[in-house]
Protein backbone atom coordinates (compact mmCIF):
# COMPACT_ATOMS: atom_id res chain seq x y z
CA UNK A 1 0.00 0.00 0.00
CA UNK A 2 1.39 3.40 -1.03
CA UNK A 3 1.74 5.87 1.82
CA UNK A 4 0.70 9.50 1.56
CA UNK A 5 4.37 10.51 1.71
CA UNK A 6 5.28 8.20 -1.18
CA UNK A 7 2.32 9.46 -3.20
CA UNK A 8 3.38 13.06 -2.61
CA UNK A 9 6.96 12.26 -3.59
CA UNK A 10 5.75 10.52 -6.75
CA UNK A 11 3.57 13.53 -7.58
CA UNK A 12 6.49 15.91 -7.09
CA UNK A 13 8.73 13.79 -9.32
CA UNK A 14 6.03 13.64 -11.97
CA UNK A 15 5.60 17.42 -11.91
CA UNK A 16 9.34 17.99 -12.16
CA UNK A 17 9.40 15.70 -15.20
CA UNK A 18 6.47 17.61 -16.70
CA UNK A 19 8.23 20.90 -16.02
CA UNK A 20 11.41 19.66 -17.69
CA UNK A 21 9.36 18.62 -20.69
CA UNK A 22 7.80 22.09 -20.73
CA UNK A 23 11.26 23.66 -21.01
CA UNK A 24 12.03 21.28 -23.85
CA UNK A 25 8.85 22.26 -25.66
CA UNK A 26 9.55 25.94 -25.08
CA UNK A 27 12.99 25.57 -26.63
CA UNK A 28 11.70 23.52 -29.56
CA UNK A 29 8.91 25.93 -30.48
CA UNK A 30 10.69 29.22 -29.82
CA UNK A 31 14.11 28.53 -31.33
CA UNK A 32 13.29 29.86 -34.84
CA UNK A 33 12.26 33.23 -33.38
CA UNK A 34 15.05 33.30 -30.81
CA UNK A 35 17.53 33.10 -33.70
CA UNK A 36 15.76 35.66 -35.92
CA UNK A 37 17.47 39.05 -36.17
CA UNK A 38 14.24 40.98 -36.76
CA UNK A 39 12.89 39.77 -33.42
CA UNK A 40 15.96 41.03 -31.59
CA UNK A 41 15.35 44.51 -33.00
CA UNK A 42 11.58 44.47 -32.62
CA UNK A 43 12.01 43.66 -28.96
CA UNK A 44 13.07 47.21 -28.22
CA UNK A 45 11.67 49.09 -31.23
CA UNK A 46 8.05 47.90 -30.92
CA UNK A 47 5.83 50.21 -28.89
CA UNK A 48 5.52 49.03 -25.26
CA UNK A 49 1.73 49.22 -25.53
CA UNK A 50 1.74 46.70 -28.35
CA UNK A 51 4.03 44.35 -26.46
CA UNK A 52 1.73 44.54 -23.45
CA UNK A 53 -1.35 43.85 -25.58
CA UNK A 54 0.52 40.93 -27.17
CA UNK A 55 1.27 39.28 -23.83
CA UNK A 56 -2.16 39.95 -22.32
CA UNK A 57 -3.99 38.73 -25.44
CA UNK A 58 -1.89 35.56 -25.35
CA UNK A 59 -3.19 34.60 -21.89
CA UNK A 60 -6.61 33.25 -23.03
CA UNK A 61 -4.90 31.38 -25.87
CA UNK A 62 -2.45 29.83 -23.43
CA UNK A 63 -5.29 28.97 -21.06
CA UNK A 64 -7.12 27.18 -23.85
CA UNK A 65 -4.01 25.21 -24.75
CA UNK A 66 -3.56 24.32 -21.08
CA UNK A 67 -7.02 22.75 -21.24
CA UNK A 68 -6.60 20.85 -24.51
CA UNK A 69 -2.91 19.99 -24.25
CA UNK A 70 -0.95 21.22 -21.24
CA UNK A 71 2.46 20.11 -20.06
CA UNK A 72 0.97 18.10 -17.16
CA UNK A 73 -1.93 15.70 -16.64
CA UNK A 74 -3.69 18.06 -14.22
CA UNK A 75 -7.00 19.49 -15.38
CA UNK A 76 -9.63 21.82 -13.98
CA UNK A 77 -10.07 25.58 -13.96
CA UNK A 78 -7.51 26.27 -11.24
CA UNK A 79 -4.93 23.81 -12.61
CA UNK A 80 -5.33 25.19 -16.13
CA UNK A 81 -4.78 28.71 -14.82
CA UNK A 82 -1.69 27.61 -12.88
CA UNK A 83 -0.31 25.75 -15.90
CA UNK A 84 -0.88 28.88 -18.00
CA UNK A 85 1.13 31.05 -15.61
CA UNK A 86 3.86 28.42 -15.21
CA UNK A 87 4.13 28.04 -18.99
CA UNK A 88 4.48 31.80 -19.38
CA UNK A 89 7.17 31.81 -16.69
CA UNK A 90 8.95 28.98 -18.52
CA UNK A 91 8.72 31.08 -21.69
CA UNK A 92 10.30 34.10 -20.01
CA UNK A 93 13.11 32.06 -18.42
CA UNK A 94 13.88 30.16 -21.64
CA UNK A 95 13.88 33.33 -23.74
CA UNK A 96 16.01 35.33 -21.32
CA UNK A 97 18.57 32.53 -20.97
CA UNK A 98 18.98 31.87 -24.69
CA UNK A 99 19.03 35.52 -25.72
CA UNK A 100 21.79 36.01 -23.15
CA UNK A 101 23.68 32.93 -24.37
CA UNK A 102 23.44 34.22 -27.95
CA UNK A 103 24.75 37.58 -26.69
CA UNK A 104 21.92 39.50 -28.39
CA UNK A 105 20.12 40.66 -25.24
CA UNK A 106 20.36 44.45 -24.93
CA UNK A 107 21.56 44.89 -21.36
CA UNK A 108 22.17 48.62 -21.75
CA UNK A 109 18.51 49.27 -20.94
CA UNK A 110 16.17 47.29 -18.72
CA UNK A 111 13.22 48.33 -20.87
CA UNK A 112 14.90 47.02 -24.02
CA UNK A 113 15.83 43.71 -22.41
CA UNK A 114 12.31 43.22 -21.04
CA UNK A 115 10.89 44.07 -24.46
CA UNK A 116 13.07 41.52 -26.23
CA UNK A 117 12.24 38.80 -23.71
CA UNK A 118 8.50 39.48 -23.63
CA UNK A 119 8.09 39.10 -27.39
CA UNK A 120 9.92 35.78 -27.31
CA UNK A 121 8.21 34.46 -24.19
CA UNK A 122 4.79 33.93 -25.77
CA UNK A 123 5.84 31.45 -28.51
CA UNK A 124 8.02 29.71 -25.93
CA UNK A 125 5.00 29.39 -23.62
CA UNK A 126 2.97 27.92 -26.49
CA UNK A 127 5.68 25.32 -26.92
CA UNK A 128 5.71 24.58 -23.21
CA UNK A 129 1.99 23.82 -23.26
CA UNK A 130 2.24 21.66 -26.36
CA UNK A 131 5.16 19.69 -24.95
CA UNK A 132 3.13 16.89 -23.41
CA UNK A 133 1.46 16.11 -26.73
CA UNK A 134 4.63 16.27 -28.78
CA UNK A 135 7.37 15.08 -26.42
CA UNK A 136 5.66 12.61 -24.08
CA UNK A 137 5.77 8.88 -24.72
CA UNK A 138 3.30 7.93 -21.98
CA UNK A 139 0.05 9.38 -23.32
CA UNK A 140 -2.66 6.78 -23.30
CA UNK A 141 -4.48 6.08 -26.52
CA UNK A 142 -7.66 8.13 -26.62
CA UNK A 143 -6.75 10.02 -23.46
CA UNK A 144 -6.84 13.42 -25.10
CA UNK A 145 -9.78 15.78 -24.53
CA UNK A 146 -12.26 15.83 -27.38
CA UNK A 147 -12.79 19.40 -28.49
CA UNK A 148 -16.24 20.81 -29.13
CA UNK A 149 -16.91 22.78 -32.29
CA UNK A 150 -15.77 26.08 -30.68
CA UNK A 151 -12.80 24.17 -29.28
CA UNK A 152 -11.86 22.91 -32.74
CA UNK A 153 -11.95 26.46 -34.06
CA UNK A 154 -9.89 27.62 -31.09
CA UNK A 155 -7.19 25.05 -31.86
CA UNK A 156 -7.13 26.22 -35.47
CA UNK A 157 -6.70 29.80 -34.25
CA UNK A 158 -3.85 28.75 -31.94
CA UNK A 159 -2.03 27.00 -34.79
CA UNK A 160 -2.56 29.96 -37.09
CA UNK A 161 -1.23 32.37 -34.48
CA UNK A 162 1.89 30.29 -33.91
CA UNK A 163 2.81 30.05 -37.59
CA UNK A 164 1.95 33.69 -38.24
CA UNK A 165 3.97 34.68 -35.20
CA UNK A 166 7.06 32.96 -36.57
CA UNK A 167 6.93 34.68 -39.97
CA UNK A 168 5.28 38.07 -39.39
CA UNK A 169 8.50 39.74 -38.14
CA UNK A 170 10.60 38.70 -41.16
CA UNK A 171 11.44 41.00 -44.05
CA UNK A 172 10.94 38.12 -46.48
CA UNK A 173 7.18 38.07 -45.82
CA UNK A 174 6.92 41.78 -46.52
CA UNK A 175 8.99 41.43 -49.69
CA UNK A 176 6.75 38.64 -50.97
CA UNK A 177 3.68 40.79 -50.26
CA UNK A 178 5.31 43.76 -52.01
CA UNK A 179 6.09 41.68 -55.10
CA UNK A 180 2.66 40.03 -55.21
CA UNK A 181 0.28 41.19 -57.94
CA UNK A 182 -3.48 41.32 -57.19
CA UNK A 183 -3.90 38.13 -59.23
CA UNK A 184 -1.01 36.52 -57.38
CA UNK A 185 -2.47 37.44 -53.97
CA UNK A 186 -5.82 36.00 -55.04
CA UNK A 187 -4.04 32.81 -56.09
CA UNK A 188 -2.35 32.56 -52.68
CA UNK A 189 -5.72 33.07 -50.99
CA UNK A 190 -7.34 30.27 -52.99
CA UNK A 191 -4.35 27.97 -52.46
CA UNK A 192 -4.47 28.61 -48.71
CA UNK A 193 -8.12 27.61 -48.50
CA UNK A 194 -7.62 24.53 -50.67
CA UNK A 195 -4.62 23.31 -48.65
CA UNK A 196 -6.34 23.98 -45.34
CA UNK A 197 -9.27 21.87 -46.48
CA UNK A 198 -7.22 19.07 -48.00
CA UNK A 199 -4.72 18.69 -45.18
CA UNK A 200 -7.35 18.31 -42.50
CA UNK A 201 -10.18 16.53 -44.25
CA UNK A 202 -8.85 14.78 -47.34
CA UNK A 203 -5.31 13.62 -46.62
CA UNK A 204 -6.26 10.78 -44.27
CA UNK A 205 -4.30 12.02 -41.26
CA UNK A 206 -5.21 10.86 -37.79
CA UNK A 207 -7.53 13.28 -36.05
CA UNK A 208 -9.53 14.41 -39.05
CA UNK A 209 -13.31 14.46 -38.87
CA UNK A 210 -14.31 11.20 -40.50
CA UNK A 211 -18.01 11.86 -40.01
CA UNK A 212 -17.88 15.15 -41.88
CA UNK A 213 -18.70 15.26 -45.56
CA UNK A 214 -16.27 17.39 -47.59
CA UNK A 215 -18.95 19.98 -48.35
CA UNK A 216 -20.14 20.31 -44.77
CA UNK A 217 -16.55 20.36 -43.50
CA UNK A 218 -15.75 23.15 -45.95
CA UNK A 219 -18.46 25.41 -44.56
CA UNK A 220 -18.18 24.30 -40.93
CA UNK A 221 -14.41 24.36 -40.56
CA UNK A 222 -12.44 25.43 -43.61
CA UNK A 223 -14.03 28.82 -44.26
CA UNK A 224 -14.31 29.81 -40.56
CA UNK A 225 -10.80 28.48 -40.06
CA UNK A 226 -9.41 30.59 -42.87
CA UNK A 227 -11.21 33.65 -41.49
CA UNK A 228 -9.39 33.01 -38.20
CA UNK A 229 -6.12 32.75 -40.15
CA UNK A 230 -6.75 36.19 -41.64
CA UNK A 231 -7.53 37.58 -38.19
CA UNK A 232 -4.41 35.99 -36.68
CA UNK A 233 -2.26 37.36 -39.52
CA UNK A 234 -3.63 40.88 -39.13
CA UNK A 235 -3.06 40.75 -35.37
CA UNK A 236 0.55 39.58 -35.72
CA UNK A 237 1.30 42.17 -38.37
CA UNK A 238 -0.05 44.87 -36.06
CA UNK A 239 2.04 43.67 -33.12
CA UNK A 240 5.24 43.64 -35.18
CA UNK A 241 4.56 46.93 -37.00
CA UNK A 242 3.69 45.32 -40.32
CA UNK A 243 0.49 47.37 -40.68
CA UNK A 244 2.15 50.76 -40.23
CA UNK A 245 2.24 53.07 -43.23
CA UNK A 246 0.38 50.72 -45.57
CA UNK A 247 -2.58 51.51 -47.76
CA UNK A 248 -5.53 49.15 -47.95
CA UNK A 249 -4.21 47.21 -50.96
CA UNK A 250 -0.73 46.73 -49.47
CA UNK A 251 -2.21 45.76 -46.11
CA UNK A 252 -4.51 43.21 -47.74
CA UNK A 253 -1.57 41.71 -49.62
CA UNK A 254 0.44 41.37 -46.42
CA UNK A 255 -2.44 39.73 -44.59
CA UNK A 256 -3.19 37.28 -47.40
CA UNK A 257 0.47 36.28 -47.81
CA UNK A 258 0.91 35.72 -44.07
CA UNK A 259 -2.37 33.80 -43.92
CA UNK A 260 -0.84 31.14 -46.19
CA UNK A 261 1.51 29.71 -43.52
CA UNK A 262 -1.14 30.51 -40.90
CA UNK A 263 -3.54 28.18 -42.73
CA UNK A 264 -0.97 25.39 -42.64
CA UNK A 265 -0.57 26.02 -38.91
CA UNK A 266 -4.34 25.92 -38.39
CA UNK A 267 -4.57 22.54 -40.11
CA UNK A 268 -1.58 21.16 -38.22
CA UNK A 269 -2.95 22.28 -34.86
CA UNK A 270 -6.19 20.33 -35.31
CA UNK A 271 -4.21 17.22 -36.19
CA UNK A 272 -1.47 17.42 -33.58
CA UNK A 273 -2.98 19.00 -30.45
Amino acid sequence: MISAQDAARSGDESYIRDLGRAFGGALLFSLPLLMTMEMWTLGFSTQPERRLVFVLAALPVLFGLAHYAGFSERRGLLNNALDTLVALAVGFVTSAALLRVFNVLDLSSAASAVGQISLQAVPAALGALAARRQLSSDLEEGAEDQASYPGELFLMLAGALYFAMNLAPTEEMRLIAYLATPAGALGVLILSIVLLHLIVFEAGFAGQEEAETPTRAFFDFTLPGYALCLLASLAMLWVFGGTDGHGLQALAANVVILAFPAAIGAAAARLLV
